[in-house]
């Protein structure tokens, strides 16, 4: 997947400002099980929120999405204090939820 552009990850973040977390990430942080259920909430939803509950530093929170993207084939959205958003587009058409803006548009 493609990194996302700073437009797209705007129109991402107004989509998921309402939501809840579905993944909370507790002090066994993250297991197979674990990534197997953003997987699979990626497939259903493909914009989520996962929040940190025990793991509260930066460091922590930076290393665990990056090995988050890295298994699952996700791109962050943002950090927003301890509650990251994730986007994947799903792979059957006719199941996306979400149409990404292809290009930025422009303020009138």
């Amino acid at each position: 997947m493609e990194p996302l552009k700073g437009y797209q990850k705007k129109f991402l973040k107004g989509l998921a400002h309402g939501f809840k977390p579905v993944v909370y990430i507790g002090h066994k942080g993250l297991s197979r099980g674990l990534i197997g259920s953003i997987n699979d909430a990626l497939d259903t939803h493909e914009l989520i929120k996962v929040k940190f509950v025990e793991f509260k530093e930066k460091r922590h929170k930076d290393a665990m999405t990056e090995t988050i993207q890295a298994e699952t084939g996700c791109r962050l959205v943002g950090i927003i204090g301890h509650i990251a958003t994730f986007y994947r587009q799903q792979a059957d058409p006719e199941k996306r939820k979400i149409q990404l803006p292809l290009r930025q548009t422009k303020k009138q």
